[in-house]
């Protein structure tokens, strides 16, 4: 056997699929079938049980398990340390984060990351569903939250803000909006989570929170749809930071209440960098965990 044929055990042993790991990896489901019972043949031990809709873990394949994957992590580890010595990151990054984000905040950076380190490989899965970063072999995550939990290294980029804007053209052709309770005087834009659709908060510099009730009759995702209504004038829109400030830059859309901090449920959001926990953090990590914050982080 070797380390590929015990990496893909423990892959099929964390998805429970032959199929999905295979989807995976862009080979055929019948190497992947055929890699483990070769295993199996090898060991002579049957390591999963299979019917026509589940697969299983027997119980030798459950202790096998339990010891093969501390060694796979353990030489992960080894080949970290003696890249160590070359100064540069090699292999392959996956990266995940929400779609929008991905496209607007990731993507444009690749290409000075690729030029730092070129040795490195980097496979992005922008998708707005929170992946497993342990059963999908995900690296690095960005998630977008008030907090994240769960058995994870978690360490904040940046703090991020919520802002209702418009395009010019929308606010010279609607009633003006001075304070929070205006917009119930207009059509907003809502984002497809029940908690952006039914009431915006807002505080003022004194701290004073206002609950508002709006009303629209467009519902949009992922947020960058959202971003393109806005601009098209079809409506206001509580979008965050760092999706909107290029747009006001431009003069494509305009910041309606400036002085009022706004939020959907809280005003306590940030994107954090998240990562499996494990006992050291693989320099291709490193790398791309620090070069965010050079380029992304604002406080």
């Amino acid at each position: 056997m070797n380390l590929d044929t015990l990496d893909l055990f423990v892959e099929v042993a964390r998805k429970r699929s032959f199929a999905a790991v295979a989807k995976k990896r862009n080979v055929d489901p019948s190497s992947v079938s055929r890699a483990i019972a070769d295993l199996e043949a090898e060991l002579g031990l049957r390591l999963f049980q299979r019917t026509t809709r589940t697969m299983t873990l027997t119980e030798a394949g459950d202790v096998y398990l339990s010891r093969i994957e501390p060694l796979t992590e353990e030489i992960a580890r080894a080949r970290e340390a003696a890249l160590r010595v070359t100064g540069q990151p090699l292999g392959l990054l996956r990266i995940t984060a929400s779609v929008t984000f991905g496209q607007m905040c990731i993507m444009p950076l690749l290409g000075d990351f690729r030029a730092l380190y070129p040795h490195l490989k980097v496979e992005c899965l922008f998708t707005d569903a929170n992946l497993d970063l342990v059963a999908d072999r995900i690296d690095l995550a960005v998630r977008l939250a008030p907090i994240v939990r769960g058995d994870l290294i978690v360490s904040k980029l940046m703090d991020t803000r919520y802002r209702v804007v418009a395009s010019p053209a929308y606010l010279a052709s609607r009633p003006p909006v001075g304070r929070p309770s205006d917009l119930s005087a207009h059509k907003v834009l809502f984002f497809n989570l029940k908690a952006f659709r039914n009431r915006w908060l807002f505080r003022d510099a004194a701290g004073h929170v206002e609950s508002v009730p709006i009303d629209g009759d467009i519902t949009l995702a992922p947020a960058g749809s959202l971003l393109a209504a806005a601009i098209d004038g079809l409506g206001p829109a509580l979008l965050p930071d760092w999706l909107i400030e290029n747009a006001i830059g431009r003069g494509e859309l305009v910041d309606v209440l400036p002085e009022y901090r706004a939020a959907a449920t809280t005003f306590d959001t940030a994107a954090w960098l998240v990562y499996p926990s494990r006992a050291f953090v693989p320099r291709k990590v490193r790398a791309m965990v620090d070069f965010l914050r050079v380029r992304l982080a604002k406080g």
